[in-house]
Order: C-alpha cells, then sequence, then structure tokens
C-alpha cells in the first residue's frame, strides 16, 4: 500500500473535482430544502384546511421512504412522467425533497414549542398572523431548532454520497474509480474521504455556531 502513488497529483485533482461537485449538490440542495423545508412547516403549523392535511400526507411518506428511492424516482421514473433532469439536478431534486419534508417537521415542531400566549399576545398588538409568524415566532423557532437542522444538513452531506448510484461524479463515486484501478489504493482513499467530508461537516457546524450566536444576539434585542 503506498499512499504516495494513491495521493499522485492526477488521483488528487480527480478527487477535488468530485469534491466540488459534492459541494455544489449540498450547496443548492441545503438551499432548496431549507426554503422548502420552512414552507411547508409553516403551512402545516397554520393547519390551513385541506391544503395542510394533504402537505402532511406527503410529508409522511417522504419521511418514511429510503432517500436512495427518491434518488432513483427522480432519475428514472421522472422522464417518465415528462420531466427529464441530468444527474446533477436529479440528485438536487432528490436531495432537497427528502430534506425538506425532515426539515420541515423539525420547524413545526419548534413552532408549536412557542408558547401560545406569544400568538395571542401579537394578535392583540394589532399584528397580522404573517407579522407574528415573522417577528414572534419564527426567530424564537429558528433559534431552538438550529442544532437539529444543521444535523439534518450534515446528514445530507453525507448523503450526497449515495448519488454515486446513479453515476454522478462526486468525491465518494470518483474515489470508487482510484481505488477501482488498483486495490492498494481502497485505505488512502478511504482516508482521503473521511478527511474531505469532515472537513466540510466540521465548516458546516462551526458556521451553524456563528449563526446560533448571532440569532440569539438579536433576538436579545428586540
Amino acid at each position: 500500500m503506498s499512499f504516495s502513488e494513491a495521493y499522485s497529483w492526477i488521483n488528487i485533482q480527480f478527487l477535488l473535482e468530485g469534491l466540488l461537485i459534492t459541494v455544489e449538490v449540498a450547496f443548492y440542495s441545503i438551499i432548496f430544502s431549507v426554503i422548502l423545508g420552512f414552507i411547508l412547516g409553516i403551512i402545516r403549523y397554520f393547519d390551513i384546511p385541506v391544503i395542510s392535511k394533504i402537505t402532511g400526507w406527503v410529508v409522511d411518506i417522504i419521511r418514511n421512504l429510503p432517500l436512495l428511492l427518491i434518488i432513483f424516482f427522480t432519475y428514472f421514473a421522472l422522464p417518465e412522467l415528462g420531466l427529464s433532469l441530468d444527474v446533477f439536478w436529479s440528485a438536487v431534486a432528490a436531495m432537497t425533497i427528502f430534506e425538506a419534508s425532515m426539515i420541515s417537521e423539525i420547524l413545526r415542531g419548534g413552532l408549536k414549542a412557542v408558547p401560545k400566549g406569544q400568538t395571542e399576545a401579537g394578535l392583540a398588538s394589532g399584528l397580522t398572523r404573517i407579522e407574528v409568524m415573522r417577528y414572534v415566532l419564527l426567530p424564537q423557532a429558528a433559534r431552538d431548532t438550529l442544532p437539529s437542522v444543521v444535523s439534518q444538513l450534515i446528514a445530507l452531506i453525507k448523503d450526497t454520497s449515495l448519488a454515486t448510484i446513479i453515476t454522478l461524479p462526486e468525491l465518494t463515486h470518483n474515489a470508487q474509480i482510484i481505488y477501482g484501478q488498483d486495490t492498494a489504493y481502497v485505505i488512502p482513499m478511504f482516508a482521503a474521504l473521511a478527511f474531505f467530508y469532515f472537513i466540510i461537516c466540521f465548516a458546516l457546524s462551526l458556521f451553524s455556531k456563528y449563526l446560533a450566536r448571532t440569532i440569539a444576539f438579536r433576538a436579545s434585542e428586540l
């Protein structure tokens, strides 16, 4: 087993190309899933007739399906329904759908944890329901649920490796190609994968701590 040969510039460059794809998939998936998750969570919290119930059914179904099945669906089944996506956007769509359902439940739980008296006080002071949600409920729910949301997003980053099943040229896929050429590279590639995934996830956790401090500071000013 030769680490120097496994970590040749050509292999490192190939891994970095895969890392870039992993980061791009994670970036778009995080943005879209957070936005969609917040929307779905708010819809369920408001308990809108019919709409909230249908949304709840869809969310519950998605949450109880394997992510791998959703990836297969977006890549293989959607074209049969007239919506064809390339491998990159199929992975992003699958990650977004799955993670948004998780985040929506986290947010809904956070919103329900805020005492109802605060909503009633906000409405009594002349605020609309949307303003109460924006200025009273969401800041508190976001602060309380941030650790759970970040944990879910870190899981999303690691789950991007599942997209190798549809030949997305991300980090794990490229590492498999490298050690597939020489089995002596298996351990060096696993070490490289562990290093890169740790760096990405650790960076996200540090950013979340900064964000939590920012939210707490702004909340103290209100």
